[in-house]
């Protein structure tokens, strides 16, 4: 990976500061609302479980949403719709290629237009006591010219397998988890560069996830939710009160979740401030004064990790990188804008993404690219208005 994409220390100390003042502001209304619900004063462990008592007539508890969320309907007509609008591409299910075990299925990527094979998607959906936990996107194999190699790209999900004959069907925390990845298979798919070192997702940490996190837009988007979202018994669509209900809780819980990611980031970049000589400090202190350094202290509310649980501070690949998640998210916002305003879902603004972005890797600076797709610096205003964090 090259260098952060941010650049320098001040421009990654600004950018969650721009962001904590409206973070904070409505943390403190969401916890004046929920202080309503009981006598005594809110502590941290009691803002989860009250924020799931006023969501209690969320569209996910009126209505079952999973059984509208079949997963091979999401795969083939939410992730394969999108990825053919956008880019031209034929996601082929290949039987005669076996994967590393009898579950695992293989999908041949082609061009639409050519026939032109891009690579191949090995896609392993289910759980097994063997298998790490959570969702990622892997290379076997990385694109490149140099070898004249097609990627091959792995995406991973632990789904719990369904019984004989019935449908797998998820929740839209899973749909979402699913677009991600295959933002990552993408990356990795439409990479052209010469070197495999370069090919893909090896970009620098801080912008690794943001074509991922813009590949989220389509899963509630008007053109694509209908397509996939239907009853998996009667083939009904999703009603679209309810998908536009889904939309609008988007922005529920914000301030809270923004000012718990953002102290834990804070302390992070604050242990990557000391020197070697400074004394060995007392953990829950340093972690207090990081939080009220950065204007993140805020009551009910703790940091997502704390010093002595944060293995990212030191390990994983992201120490002092913590923040980029929110510069990702970021530039995200802003081009989730640029793709609002440019055609939505189509091949034009396809095409441009991935001319200026899935396809450059690390043989050229993201951030060019990024500047080049938006025709300037990503803004801020994006971010804080899909986070309801404006004022």
């Amino acid at each position: 990976m090259s260098q952060a994409a941010a650049g320098s220390p001040s421009n990654v100390q600004d950018m969650p500061a721009q962001v904590a003042e409206p973070a904070v502001r409505n943390a403190v209304a969401e916890r004046e609302a929920l202080q309503e619900l009981q006598d005594e004063p809110l502590a941290a462990w009691d803002w989860p479980f009250l924020a799931e008592r006023t969501a209690s007539d969320s569209p996910e508890t009126t209505l079952d949403v999973r059984d509208y969320l079949e997963l091979y309907a999401v795969v083939e007509d939410g992730l394969f719709h999108t990825a053919r609008e956008l880019f031209g591409l034929e996601f082929t299910k290949r039987r005669d290629l076996k994967g590393y075990l009898p579950e695992v299925e293989v999908y041949e990527c082609q061009r639409a237009e050519t026939g032109e094979t891009l690579g191949l998607m090995v896609a392993d959906w289910w759980t097994r006591p063997t298998k790490s936990g959570g969702a990622w996107m892997g290379t076997l194999v990385h694109q490149n010219h140099l070898g004249a190699q097609k990627p091959v790209i792995t995406v991973n999900t632990n789904f719990v397998s369904p019984q004989p004959g019935q449908p797998k069907l998820l929740t839209v925390a899973e749909v979402t988890t699913l677009f991600h990845e295959f933002g990552h298979v993408l990356h990795g798919l439409l990479s052209d560069v010469h070197f495999p070192s370069f090919a893909g997702t090896k970009v620098a940490r801080d912008v690794v996830e943001f074509p991922s996190q813009v590949y989220e837009m389509w899963v509630l988007h008007p053109d694509v939710l209908p397509r996939y979202a239907r009853h998996h018994r009667t083939g009904e669509q999703l009603p679209e009160e309810i998908a536009d209900r889904l939309r609008e809780a988007d922005t529920q819980g914000q301030g809270f979740a923004t000012v718990e990611y953002l102290a834990a980031t804070a302390i992070d970049l604050a242990w990557h401030e000391r020197t070697h000589t400074d004394p060995a400090p007392d953990l829950e202190t340093f972690d207090q004064d990081a939080m009220t350094t950065a204007g993140l202290d805020v009551d009910g509310v703790d940091p997502r990790y704390t010093s002595a649980t944060f293995k990212h501070i030191f390990a994983g690949g992201y120490a002092a990188g913590y923040y980029s998640y929110l510069w990702s998210e970021i530039i995200d916002a802003a081009a989730v804008e640029w793709f609002n305003t440019n055609g939505g879902l189509s091949r034009s603004t396809g095409d441009r993404f991935a001319s200026t972005i899935l396809s450059r890797g690390n043989e050229a600076d993201p951030m060019d690219g990024v500047r080049e797709l938006l025709g300037g610096d990503p803004d801020m205003q994006p971010l804080l208005q899909r986070r309801g964090l404006l004022s």
